[in-house]
């Protein structure tokens, strides 16, 4: 197959023969690459690997089910896992050994397939996909009550005996193994490809998986000249409608993405409808008209360059430090009035040259997407550190902060700025764009919440901004799953949450109202920061305000209430003297500084439940044996005879 250099480019010639025939020179030489680079990845990340499980034991060892049912009503709603055309994770995988948030009957008999507080177990989970429940509400960790540890309904079946779990049961530890563990196997793979591209690559087509009526959603379509409909805006959806008008599939549609079949037209099952271009995000136009080139200067915004990959020369818009905004502007040809104008960003390729006559949904320059190169599983081990850190990405995008209708406002210090209006409410949010930035929204889409402005990778921080604890805690359970689904490592999404729970359990203060113990900005637990808001509430105060913190696992594992646990992970001296100028009290809750002190550890049977457990006992007379006078009759008759 194709082998990859050190460098991660792909060497042009592949390797044809097995070893079996014997390779030639050349083949046995560019198969060292991968030899070499797998012994050198074993090594270095054999050690990464142990320090991130030691990382996530640090942070999760004090999470114990400590009772039964924090009696919440809340929880989280799951659905199956679709990557492009195929079923990643199913929703039967997802739910079982789960506690049901909901009840579920069937729709034909009627009878009850699931309960509220049931746990689900493999036939129900069957069930439930069998009758075409595409999502199921769940308790789940990320959203217990629990002041300490977590109840045991939140968290559902122990896996490792498929019974439920016990109170006692350290399931934070066993959740950092689990994430932990396949981390080492995580950097063994590459070892048995050697350095075989593996290219993780998705097909640049739909086909439908069934017969019905395809439907537009949320899309603006343009017909090109050979008939088809090419999609101009983000977040459009093609459904499959059967004869009842039920929904049997959807999709989401790419921008660019080219459609062959009309809005409300029958499709057979195993059509394909539609087609993209997997490398580059076009910039397509809505108008037809004549091509105007405005702020394009040779060798300061725009430069002659070939392209790498492909060898073809093109005009490429380059960084600069000017107060120039490439655009590319359509103007009717005879009243000469514009009709659309299209800002380039930094590393567009043109499409079009000026002058040009162009009509509705034709590509006047195309971006390259992030090029799919050959992610090794190294790619995988620093991807789950870098979402368990939370750390920012470089080059984040920005993200909508409201519900609503897209709008672009002026230029504000060399910044788009593009506006947002909620059109139930008419509050408008300014989102500024930094210039080279490539948008992926037009003029008039509609954008959820959460959703991205602009190309990039998503700030786990900006992400809490906007949507909130629980959209964060989901995205980050489902980004650390899919860098695990690459290598094909299996993990119960349970482990991973209780995890993201840990990361976000400090709550930074905006408002103390009447907790004198509080200050401005001061960081403090989330269930001392409810419990104490509970007693000012019981006393009629006012209650303290405060906003969810994203913690990265290192500094979670710091930020812990015991300075014993913290000064044993990293930083001892800087830990252990804040504590002793502060006067912290250590009220050895949690499990290492149990060991440390070499007391009973709080789990299992030195749960404090079994070990405050008192037995009384209850200690009988026992009978005195009578024997029978027969007897000594019998045994004086037999030595007298």
């Amino acid at each position: 197959g194709l082998m990859a250099k050190p460098s991660g480019e792909i060497i042009e010639r592949p390797i044809i023969s097995n070893f079996r025939e014997g390779l030639s020179v050349l083949a046995y030489f560019i198969s060292t690459h991968g030899a070499r680079k797998g012994l050198s990845d074993t090594a270095l990340k054999t050690a990464d690997s142990g320090y991130m499980t030691r990382k996530l034991v640090d942070v999760a060892q004090d999470v114990i089910i400590t009772h039964q049912d924090c009696g919440t009503v809340n929880g989280i709603t799951v659905a199956a896992i679709i990557d492009g055309d195929e079923e990643a994770a199913s929703l039967s995988t997802r739910i079982y050994g789960r506690v049901s948030g909901e009840q579920i009957k069937d729709p034909v008999t009627g009878e009850i397939i699931i309960n509220i507080d049931d746990i689900v177990n493999e036939r129900q989970a069957a069930a439930i996909e069998k009758i075409g429940c595409l999502k199921l509400k769940i308790r789940s960790v990320l959203t217990c009550e629990s002041d300490r540890g977590c109840c045991a309904n939140c968290y559902g079946l122990n896996l490792a005996t498929s019974k439920p779990v016990k109170i006692g049961e350290a399931v934070g530890i066993i959740a950092a193994q689990s994430i932990g563990e396949p981390g080492t196997q995580l950097t063994m793979r590459t070892f048995h490809v050697g350095g075989v591209a593996a290219a993780t690559f998705k097909q640049p087509i739909i086909k439908v998986k069934h017969t019905g009526q395809l439907v537009y959603k949320a899309m603006r379509t343009v017909q090109s000249a050979d008939g088809h409909w090419v999609v101009l805006n983000k977040n459009g959806t093609i459904s499959i409608r059967g004869k009842d008008g039920l929904e049997l599939e959807s999709h989401n549609i790419v921008i660019g993405s080219i459609i062959s079949v009309k809005d409300g037209e029958d499709v057979k099952k195993g059509d394909t409808v539609v087609t993209w271009d997997p490398y580059n995000v076009p910039i397509l136009t809505e108008k037809a008209g004549r091509v105007e080139f405005r702020d394009m200067i040779a060798g300061i915004t725009v430069a002659n360059e070939t392209d790498k990959e492909t060898g073809k020369k093109g005009v490429v818009v380059t960084e600069h430090k000017e107060d120039l905004h490439p655009q590319v502007v359509i103007f009717d040809e005879i009243t000469k009035e514009i009709k659309a104008s299209y800002s380039i960003p930094v590393g567009a390729h043109l499409s079009v040259k000026e002058g040009d006559i162009v009509h509705g949904g034709i590509q006047l320059a195309k971006t390259p997407r992030k090029v799919a190169r050959t992610k090794d599983i190294t790619g995988g081990l620093p991807r789950v550190a870098e979402l368990f850190e939370a750390r920012k990405p470089k080059d984040s995008c920005v993200i909508a902060k409201i519900n609503g209708e897209v709008s672009f406002g002026s230029n504000v210090r060399g910044k788009k700025k593009v506006v947002i209006t909620d059109s139930t409410t008419g509050e408008q949010v300014d989102h500024l764009v930094p210039m080279g930035k490539h948008i992926v929204v037009t003029d008039g889409d509609q954008v959820k919440r959460g959703d991205q402005i602009t190309e990039g990778p998503v700030s786990p921080e900006d992400l809490l901004e906007a949507c909130g604890a629980q959209e964060l805690q989901e995205h980050l359970v489902n980004e650390v799953q899919s860098v695990y689904r690459v290598q094909g490592v299996e993990i119960n999404d349970k482990h991973i949450e209780v995890i993201v729970r840990q990361m976000l359990r400090k709550v930074k203060i905006t408002d103390p109202g009447d907790a004198d113990q509080y200050l401005w900005g001061d960081q403090v637990d989330r269930s001392t920061f409810k419990r104490v808001n509970a007693e000012i509430l019981a006393n009629g105060g006012k209650p303290a305000e405060g906003e969810p913190v994203l913690l990265g696992i290192t500094k979670a594992s710091l930020e812990t209430d015991s300075f014993i646990s913290a000064a044993s992970f990293q930083d001892t001296t800087r830990v252990l003297t804040e504590a002793a100028t502060l006067g912290k009290v250590d009220y050895l809750t949690g499990f290492k500084e149990n060991v440390i002190m070499g007391h009973l550890i709080p789990a299992g049977s030195g749960f404090h439940c079994h070990r405050d457990a008192t037995f009384e006992f209850t200690v009988e007379e026992p009978e005195p044996i009578v024997i029978p006078k027969e007897i000594f009759d019998e045994d004086e008759e037999s030595t007298t005879a």
